[in-house]
């Protein structure tokens, strides 16, 4: 039985298309067909190894110059991509919202700010799905997140709040999670829960540090600092020699982390991190903190409204003022961040701002006229990208996206689809922020650390991708004589057979031959 590597040693290029292996094209020089002949004998030698026998393998490569196919295996078959699923969530909220969009926080309150700068009742922080009230965007400053909240109420005259702040995430519809995402993932910061008002990342950065003598608890320090998570602290510290052993663990729908385990004495800090549950609470707590902090002080509490409450009992449009507003830096800013640390959350809040805008402007209709039946906001983003698809000439069947952010791995995608949509944006009006969202390999993102010192670093743009035996690299390349290809890696179902063995390192074997690559050496 002939191997997939033999056959493409001992075919002729005529043979290979008649196997459907490669795509026909224009005759081209001698030189070039040997050349490309080789590349596809180095890539199919290297997916076709014994280590990868109980894996699928999905590769599309295509010249951005010609359009011709280099290398395709698997390209027609749906497999899961993981992260490489947010390359068509950033490329429909670019298209969609646009470079330009900032995400919009409102505050409210039934009377105007009088001259005293006593606001009389609640205030009401109206969420707009801004992921920026974030450290990452204040160089990592954690009492900066919520700052331009207590900017624009200082600039609005107010110096106290009678009433209680109220934080109004009902802009979204449905569940705060991402369909089929597992619910081991929920606490962990790659799982964070989405909110219309959403407050670093909704994690909680953690330290946890040995006590001074053996037996004391270890020290646990969460930041940014909050009232919300409650800690029940079952560490200890160990002699100096001692195992360095710690578990965190948040049961779903608490804020309850039960720390166990324990660190040598004398050791380093253990830094983890937890998302939190019901995420608003975690802002409003924030805020008030932060208001009382600067002098403006809140009489009241702190109290949340989500789309189920706000059904029941809207708060009336005519009877709230807006007082000020917060507008978020430009989209353009924004996508990097999702795209080169692969944030799901993100993800998944541009997914449900794209559908939520589609849904409020009638783009997506509901076949019900009671507004409890209406799509999610996740629903009509979907809707959304169907539509997008179709537009790109992308069949809608080539892409079955669950969520946003790939985290579902019911999410499938052909390889051929990843590489149309690579071509579609790459001469899309954005085409160069979506080009330099993406991360460089071995500069940043999630690719610093890979390819470095080969022909791929600072060459390769793409989208990577890991769940569990899943391992993805998706994006752009140059070759060395300069010809730009677009090229689509899945790798499902692999678990390396040696212990230390990289699969990400199979992917950037392939990256690295085609920037390597030169018809005419």
């Amino acid at each position: 039985m002939h191997t997939f590597a033999h056959l493409l040693r001992s075919a002729s290029v005529a043979g290979l298309i008649a196997y459907g292996l490669i795509a026909s094209r224009p005759t081209a020089h001698a030189d070039d067909e040997s050349a490309l002949a080789d590349l596809r004998d180095r890539i199919a030698g290297h997916i076709s190894q014994p280590r990868f026998a109980a894996a699928t393998w999905g590769v599309k490569i295509v010249s951005l110059k010609t359009g011709e196919t280099w290398f395709e295996h698997n390209a027609g078959k749906l497999l899961i991509p993981a992260s490489n699923a947010k390359l068509f969530t950033g490329a429909l909220a670019l298209d969609r919202l646009g470079a330009d969009f900032r995400f919009r926080t409102t505050l409210l309150s039934r009377a105007r700010v009088p001259r005293s700068g006593v606001l009389r009742g609640d205030l009401v922080v109206r969420g707009g799905g801004d992921p920026t009230f974030a450290a990452r965007f204040n160089e990592g400053d954690y009492r900066r997140s919520l700052q331009p909240v207590w900017r624009a109420l200082k600039n609005a005259g107010v110096k106290r709040i009678t009433g209680s702040i109220v934080g109004d995430e009902s802009w979204f519809f449905g569940p705060p999670i991402g369909t089929d995402w597992a619910w081991d993932d929920l606490q962990e910061y790659y799982g964070a829960e989405t909110s219309a008002l959403t407050v670093d990342d909704n994690v909680i950065d953690v330290a946890i540090t040995p006590g001074k003598r053996e037996g004391e608890p270890c020290r646990i320090v969460g930041k940014p600092r909050n009232s919300l998570l409650e800690w029940i602290n079952r560490t200890t510290t160990g002699p100096a020699d001692s195992e360095r052993r710690i578990r965190l663990y948040r049961p779903i729908g608490e804020n309850r982390v039960f720390a166990e385990g324990s660190l040598p004495l004398g050791d380093r800090a253990r830094i983890d991190a937890v998302a939190v549950h019901d995420p608003p609470r975690l802002f409003v707590g924030l805020l008030n903190d932060l208001l009382e902090e600067r002098g403006i002080r809140v009489s009241g509490r702190t109290e949340t409204l989500d789309w189920r409450e706000a059904l029941a009992s809207p708060l009336k449009a005519d009877e709230l003022k807006e007082i000020a507003a917060v507008e978020s830096r430009p989209f353009s800013e924004i996508l990097p961040v999702m795209m080169k640390r692969s944030q799901n959350l993100y993800a998944q809040l541009f997914l449900l701002q794209v559908g939520e805008l589609a849904a409020r402007t009638g783009a997506v209709e509901s076949a019900e006229a009671d507004p409890l039946f209406r799509p999610t906001s996740q629903a009509a983003g979907l809707a959304e990208l169907a539509l997008f698809l179709r537009e790109s000439g992308i069949p809608e069947g080539d892409v079955l996206m669950r969520e946003g952010s790939g985290l579902s791995r019911a999410c499938v995608i052909k390889p051929s689809a990843i590489v149309a949509l690579l071509r579609r944006m790459r001469g899309h009006e954005a085409a160069k922020t979506f080009h330099d969202s993406l991360p460089v390999a071995g500069v940043d993102g999630t690719l610093r650390n890979r390819m470095k010192g080969t022909a791929a670093e600072g060459n390769v743009r793409a989208k990577t991708g890991t769940l569990r035996n899943v391992h993805t690299l998706s994006g752009y390349v140059t070759t060395a004589d300069g010809e730009p290809l677009a090229f689509s890696l899945l790798l499902n179902q692999f678990r390396h057979p040696d212990p230390g063995g990289s699969p990400r390192a199979e992917l950037d074997a392939i990256a690295v031959m085609l920037a390597s690559f030169g018809k005419k050496d």
